[in-house]
């Protein structure tokens, strides 16, 4: 590969790259996010949310995965789910807390965490409302692709004069 000075502009090649390296991990976050949510979804977790963060908020992740559980062996087996599903990935949390008390079990995956309550807990919490900036995604949303604006979506519509 050739140099290139700092001041001499970035090569097209080169900026497809690094936005097809963007892209290819933004598909791959919101693809382990998504394996997350169908292990919660396995096993049977009430209220499954997702929050997507936004850049300028001060958040720490980009994901918040949001669900509870209705007794400690239920929140603990779902925290396992998880684990295992995201292990397939190559993937283990950073961080977990609060899984022998299970009231609270917090799984930190760095780039999204996913947040499983107890009803009590999560009603005393209150994750949604402390992050009401972050978008609320429900589940199927997140893998769906986002449409784009063309400009054929865009231009108002003429009428068209009939002819007498």
């Amino acid at each position: 590969m050739p140099f290139l000075p700092c001041s001499a502009p970035t090569p097209p090649l080169a900026r497809y790259n690094r936005y097809a390296i963007f892209m290819k991990k933004t598909n791959d976050l919101k693809h382990q996010v998504n394996e997350a949510i169908l292990a919660c979804q396995d096993k049977k977790a009430e209220q499954v949310t997702v929050l997507e963060l936004e850049k300028d908020s001060g958040a720490f992740t980009d994901y918040f995965v949001v669900c509870s559980g209705t007794n400690p062996r239920q929140i603990q087996t779902i925290a396992d789910a998880v684990e295992e599903r995201l292990k397939a990935l190559a993937l283990r949390p950073a961080h977990t807390e609060g899984y022998k008390q299970a009231e609270w079990v917090l799984l930190d995956y760095v780039d999204f965490v996913v947040h499983i309550f107890s009803e009590n807990a999560r009603r005393y919490y209150d994750l949604e409302r402390l992050w009401k900036s972050a978008t609320r995604l429900e589940p199927a949303e997140l893998m769906a692709p986002r449409k784009r604006r063309t400009a054929s979506t865009t231009a108002p519509v003429r009428a068209r004069k009939k002819k007498v």
